[in-house]
Protein backbone atom coordinates (compact mmCIF):
# COMPACT_ATOMS: atom_id res chain seq x y z
CA UNK A 1 0.00 0.00 0.00
CA UNK A 2 1.25 3.47 -0.82
CA UNK A 3 1.24 6.28 1.61
CA UNK A 4 -1.12 9.18 1.31
CA UNK A 5 1.82 11.55 1.53
CA UNK A 6 3.37 10.22 -1.70
CA UNK A 7 0.15 10.40 -3.65
CA UNK A 8 -0.35 13.97 -2.47
CA UNK A 9 3.19 14.82 -3.49
CA UNK A 10 2.77 13.60 -7.06
CA UNK A 11 -0.80 14.77 -7.71
CA UNK A 12 0.18 18.21 -9.14
CA UNK A 13 2.67 16.53 -11.47
CA UNK A 14 0.07 13.97 -12.52
CA UNK A 15 -2.46 16.73 -13.13
CA UNK A 16 0.06 18.61 -15.26
CA UNK A 17 0.97 15.73 -17.55
CA UNK A 18 -2.15 13.58 -17.55
CA UNK A 19 -4.95 16.12 -17.52
CA UNK A 20 -8.06 15.44 -19.54
CA UNK A 21 -8.73 17.56 -22.61
CA UNK A 22 -11.51 20.10 -22.46
CA UNK A 23 -14.88 18.73 -23.59
CA UNK A 24 -15.84 19.56 -27.14
CA UNK A 25 -18.81 21.73 -28.00
CA UNK A 26 -21.88 20.17 -29.59
CA UNK A 27 -20.98 21.57 -33.00
CA UNK A 28 -17.38 20.35 -32.73
CA UNK A 29 -18.60 16.82 -31.94
CA UNK A 30 -20.97 16.96 -34.90
CA UNK A 31 -18.18 18.19 -37.20
CA UNK A 32 -15.95 15.32 -36.04
CA UNK A 33 -18.74 12.85 -36.76
CA UNK A 34 -19.28 14.26 -40.25
CA UNK A 35 -15.54 14.22 -40.96
CA UNK A 36 -15.37 10.55 -39.94
CA UNK A 37 -18.35 9.69 -42.13
CA UNK A 38 -16.83 11.59 -45.07
CA UNK A 39 -13.60 9.60 -44.67
CA UNK A 40 -15.63 6.43 -45.11
CA UNK A 41 -16.41 5.55 -41.53
CA UNK A 42 -19.69 3.99 -40.51
CA UNK A 43 -21.22 5.03 -37.18
CA UNK A 44 -21.67 1.83 -35.22
CA UNK A 45 -23.76 3.26 -32.42
CA UNK A 46 -26.97 4.95 -33.63
CA UNK A 47 -27.67 6.13 -30.07
CA UNK A 48 -24.56 8.34 -30.14
CA UNK A 49 -25.56 9.79 -33.52
CA UNK A 50 -29.04 10.52 -32.15
CA UNK A 51 -27.53 12.09 -29.02
CA UNK A 52 -25.37 14.42 -31.11
CA UNK A 53 -28.41 15.39 -33.17
CA UNK A 54 -30.46 16.08 -30.04
CA UNK A 55 -27.62 18.19 -28.62
CA UNK A 56 -27.85 20.31 -31.76
CA UNK A 57 -31.55 20.84 -31.08
CA UNK A 58 -32.95 18.37 -33.60
CA UNK A 59 -35.89 16.16 -32.75
CA UNK A 60 -34.94 12.60 -33.63
CA UNK A 61 -37.21 9.61 -33.16
CA UNK A 62 -35.57 6.46 -31.82
CA UNK A 63 -36.50 4.49 -34.93
CA UNK A 64 -35.07 7.05 -37.38
CA UNK A 65 -32.52 5.60 -39.81
CA UNK A 66 -28.94 6.67 -39.13
CA UNK A 67 -28.52 7.92 -42.71
CA UNK A 68 -31.46 10.31 -42.34
CA UNK A 69 -30.13 11.57 -39.02
CA UNK A 70 -26.69 12.15 -40.53
CA UNK A 71 -28.23 14.23 -43.33
CA UNK A 72 -30.17 16.30 -40.79
CA UNK A 73 -26.97 16.89 -38.81
CA UNK A 74 -25.19 17.91 -42.02
CA UNK A 75 -27.95 20.44 -42.76
CA UNK A 76 -27.79 21.76 -39.20
CA UNK A 77 -24.05 22.28 -39.54
CA UNK A 78 -24.53 24.37 -42.69
CA UNK A 79 -26.77 26.70 -40.65
CA UNK A 80 -24.44 26.65 -37.63
CA UNK A 81 -22.12 29.46 -36.57
CA UNK A 82 -18.53 28.85 -37.64
CA UNK A 83 -16.80 30.46 -34.66
CA UNK A 84 -16.49 27.47 -32.31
Amino acid sequence: MGSRWLSGLFSPIRALFFSRPAPLSDYARARQLMAAVDRGGIPLNPAKVNAIARDLGLEVPRQAPVEATLERIRLALTRAPEHD
